[in-house]
């Protein structure tokens, strides 16, 4: 019996992760199991952004050469994250009439109807930009909601609300050529913190209402979600490395130091604890202010019961999880990576939600039509729609 396998590649800002997967039968469920990871120092890459596809290449290569040696598997395909301060999200509505003279809901109907949605996003921020993941939120027929599949149904109007996560379209271009320039094709793109949150969060947080805060190496991002869906997606030029060089230069250390003093682990130095406590503070102060500000414009400031989850390499921050409650107003805590009958809880594994979740979305993406790699941006982005669309009916399956 042949293989179902997935490949995910988080390019971040410190480190490419590589994670090749099986999906196996325990039980009566699927569940994806790690046959092989493999990790290297990204080059080529400032806050995201790729300045040197070349560099970012040969990182990509050493990471997958680890992961096929520890696995046994060659690797020619994969889905690949896109984040960094080049990923956006934009709320939008389409509205049409329904073509069919008996008011049947047609596919048509539905897909002029997001077509609408991604014509009416502003132009400012739509400039220079490409839509990479297309997220549902809100369906009405005759100016009631629909739940549910609604084609079929009738109605003499449609509406849909959707929310549409954009990158920079340069850098789509860029990412895809560095992976490509490693020998592997391209399936699909997802935006790193929507991947993340398929291995980090509960169907029950994810329908009361939540924050899924990724702090990384250079760029922390946010996803509010409330009924199920991503409603919310920001990204801030702020993270961990900047909290490292900032007690660094506080106490007068080496980064290794400060990296240790960051994580709470033990240094060869006492510090005084009031210095180094004000040091962190005023550095994740900043952090969540900017998140704050971000749920207030959205009005959910304070009103997500599920509260705050926290994740990425930052999320080992000594004191981090009191300092989001009392920062947020908001219960919160610390994430753990769900995969497969594994629960992955150490700051070292949280780093990886976003490659263990590129590999959960490939079990079904897999098999979808949109399959694009060499066939170019154009059918990168319409493939991202057409996959993306059906998540929500198929993610569950893998999450706690």
């Amino acid at each position: 019996m042949a293989k179902n396998l997935s490949v995910g590649i988080d390019i971040g800002t410190h480190q490419v992760k590589a994670v090749i997967a099986e999906e196996v039968l325990d039980g009566d469920r699927h569940i994806p199991k790690v046959l092989g990871t493999g990790t290297s120092e990204t080059r080529g890459l400032r806050k995201g952004f790729i300045i040197d596809t070349g560099e970012v290449s040969k990182s990509v290569r050493i990471a997958l050469d680890k992961a096929e040696k520890a696995s046994g598997i060659t690797v020619k395909r994969a889905f690949v994250s896109v984040g960094g301060v080049g990923l956006g999200s934009a709320v939008s509505t389409g509205t049409v009439a329904i073509s069919r003279a008996d008011l049947e809901v047609t596919n048509l109907d539905i897909e002029k109807a997001h077509d609408a949605a991604e014509a009416s996003i502003p132009q400012s921020l739509s400039l220079n930009r490409k839509v990479i993941n297309t997220i549902p939120l809100v369906t009405l027929l005759d100016g009631r909601q629909a739940l549910g599949r609604v084609e079929g149904m009738r109605a003499g109007k449609l509406e849909v609300k959707i929310l549409f996560i954009t990158c920079l379209e340069h850098h789509l271009e860029d990412l895809i050529r560095s992976v490509e320039g490693a020998g592997v094709e391209v399936i699909d793109v997802v935006a790193a913190p929507i991947a993340s949150s398929f291995v980090t969060l509960s169907k029950k947080q994810k329908m009361a209402g939540c924050l899924l805060l990724n702090i990384g190496a250079e760029t922390t991002s946010m996803v509010v979600f409330e009924n199920s869906n991503p409603i919310s997606l920001e990204v801030f030029e702020m993270g961990g490395t900047d909290l490292t060089n900032d007690i660094a230069l506080g106490l007068k250390t080496t980064l290794e130091e400060a990296e240790n003093i960051k994580l709470g682990a033990y240094t060869r130095t006492d510090y005084p604890k009031k210095k180094m406590d004000d040091i962190i503070s005023s550095r994740l102060s900043e952090i969540f202010e900017l998140v704050e500000a971000h749920l207030k414009k959205i009005g959910r400031h304070q009103l997500l019961p599920a509260g705050a989850v926290l994740t990425g390499g930052g999320a080992g921050v000594y004191g981090i999880r009191e300092f989001a409650e009392y920062a947020l107003k908001l219960p919160a805590r610390v994430g753990e990576i769900h995969f497969g009958n594994s629960e992955l809880r150490s700051n070292k594994d949280l780093a990886w939600s976003v490659a263990y979740g590129l590999a959960v979305v490939g079990f079904n993406a897999e098999n979808e039509q949109g399959s694009v790699g060499q066939k170019g941006l154009e059918s990168i982005a319409e493939g991202s729609r057409r996959g993306l669309r059906q998540l929500s009916h198929w993610i569950g399956k893998f999450l706690p």
